[in-house]
């Protein structure tokens, strides 16, 4: 009778072995990929390095930066989309992929809302209005004088058809009655090339790539695109100082997969954010030209929803369409 109660005991604990789920791991327990989905270079995956390595020093397991470009964006986002929702594929993105997208292409193959939980903003970049120096206007004042009655228009430059800096000219336009047409570049680089040579007189460049042209004298900064001044151009105004409510910036932020469950969700968030509040981070970012912006789940995802919003209409309007 004892060797039949052991038995049966013994089958118990195996059984019970076999239906209970083993103890989770604490997150994370294997290496973390960041999905980057631009090419290597650019400011979003310079972040992307720099918070790799912090998150890899304050959470003990490899963060890895993967570059996945494509389509403006979308190949490495359709990717995390469709990823594990369990933490381990990360998206670290800028507002232009996630916000102006899905207007501009038919199909950009992904939903920002119903297939990404927002995780937390990283930093923000403003854009420059920027000059060749040979340019008449000294000052925006004049500047936005110029591009009312200019005919044949003032030519503007920009990293390709949809981008920010293509948007940012035709939301000027929108907003003043103005009449500057646009050159579409295959990239931020050949257009500033070209606008340092003088071949095209007027850009809308992101800060960390004119900055240095700016403090050479290269270029001559006219406005910032966000809605207060940039600290790392103090003397240059705000363009909403003369348009109000003009304001575009590029935000860059963490997303994963819907689904991720909220304790992993808020984890990363909460470690992002010491690590974007560290020295050595705030250093690396002031070099660039890169303000920090803190923010949870919840305050990027109602930016999110607001850009979706915003530039739907600025899409529309100025006719850009990708297939």
């Amino acid at each position: 009778m004892m060797k039949k109660i052991l038995l049966l005991v013994s089958f118990t604990l195996i059984w019970l072995g076999l239906v209970l789920p083993v103890s989770a791991q604490p997150y994370p327990s294997r290496p973390v990929t960041i999905i980057v989905p631009q090419a290597p270079g650019g400011t979003n995956d310079t972040v992307a390095r720099i918070l790799a390595q912090k998150l890899s020093e304050q959470m003990g397991q490899s963060f890895i930066v993967e570059n996945r470009p494509g389509a403006g964006g979308n190949i490495g986002t359709q990717y995390v989309a469709s990823a594990p929702k369990d933490g381990y594929t990360l998206l670290l993105t800028i507002s232009s992929t996630q916000a102006i997208n899905p207007w501009l292409y038919k199909s950009p193959g992904f939903d920002p809302i119903k297939d990404f939980q927002p995780i937390a903003l990283v930093g923000v970049v403003p854009n420059v209005l920027v000059v060749n120096p040979s340019f008449p206007a000294k000052n925006l004042t004049e500047f936005i004088a110029l591009a009312k009655k200019n005919d044949p228009p003032y030519l503007y430059a920009s990293a390709g058809n949809g981008t920010l800096n293509h948007l940012l000219g035709e939301m000027m336009n929108e907003s003043i009655g103005g009449n500057l047409g646009h050159v579409p570049y295959k990239g931020v680089a050949p257009a500033l090339n070209d606008l340092l040579g003088g071949q095209i007189s007027i850009a809308f460049a992101s800060l960390p790539s004119s900055i240095q042209y700016i403090q050479s004298g290269k270029l001559r900064p006219l406005g910032v695109s966000s809605a207060k001044r940039s600290p790392f151009l103090p003397n240059v105004p705000a363009i909403s100082e003369s348009i109000p409510g003009f304001s575009g910036d590029l935000w860059i932020a963490f997303f994963a997969a819907k689904g991720v469950p909220s304790d992993i969700v808020n984890k990363l968030a909460n470690q992002i954010q010491i690590a974007t509040s560290s020295v050595d981070v705030a250093d690396k970012y002031n070099t660039m030209g890169i303000q920090k912006l803190n923010g949870g789940p919840d305050k990027l995802g109602a930016l999110l929803s607001a850009d979706l919003n915003r530039w739907k209409s600025i899409v529309k309007n100025s006719g850009a369409s990708i297939d």
